[in-house]
């Protein structure tokens, strides 16, 4: 069994690079270094274990599950989105499926406003009080609003910001963006 040590950050960084259930820490740092796969006999699993100031890898035989964070790419369906009605339709079906994917971390869309009105709220009553014309439209299945009554370009600002809030890296919150 070999181990090495690394900071928070480098585990966050490997963890989100997972493509497959259990897929080793090996095989995904060969991917991301565009090494050629390993020759050496392959380990079972990979073990990450998080401690209070590092994070420890450990190659094991044991069978362990490793799970991909919780990505709107792994729901937000293109066909789907492509049947929305105008860009209205495809901006709240975007953010429908940011909030199924993020619930726990949605409030973040709160703190996203303009230099005069908020964009976002818990009730239609609150965004039609920051400002006129509004045009509030209910986020499907959740308890959020959002302001539609803003051209393309400031719906495509406020998913990309709605992306990076949600922990997103920038190279995908433009895709995201770019999905409307």
């Amino acid at each position: 069994m070999k181990k090495i040590e690394i900071d928070d950050e480098l585990y966050q960084y490997i963890a989100s690079n997972t493509q497959s259930i259990g897929e080793s820490a090996s095989d995904i740092l060969r991917r991301l270094l565009k090494l050629s796969p390993s020759t050496s006999p392959k380990v079972d699993d990979v073990v990450i274990e998080e401690t209070p100031k590092q994070a420890i890898v450990e190659e094991q035989s044991v069978t362990k599950v490793t799970t991909k964070p919780a990505s709107v790419f792994n729901i937000l369906n293109k066909e789907e989105l492509a049947m929305q009605k105008g860009v209205v339709g495809r901006f709240l079906f975007i953010l429908s499926a940011l909030h199924r994917t993020h619930k726990d971390g949605f409030d973040s869309v709160l703190e996203i406003k303009g230099r005069d009105r908020i964009y976002f709220a818990k009730s239609k009553e609150a965004l039609l009080e920051s400002g006129s014309s509004m045009n509030p439209k209910n986020i499907a299945d959740s308890e959020y609003w959002v302001m539609t009554n803003s051209n393309t370009t400031r719906k495509k600002m406020m998913l990309h910001e709605v992306a990076l809030g949600l922990g997103y890296k920038e190279s995908d919150a433009e895709t995201i963006r770019d999905y409307l």
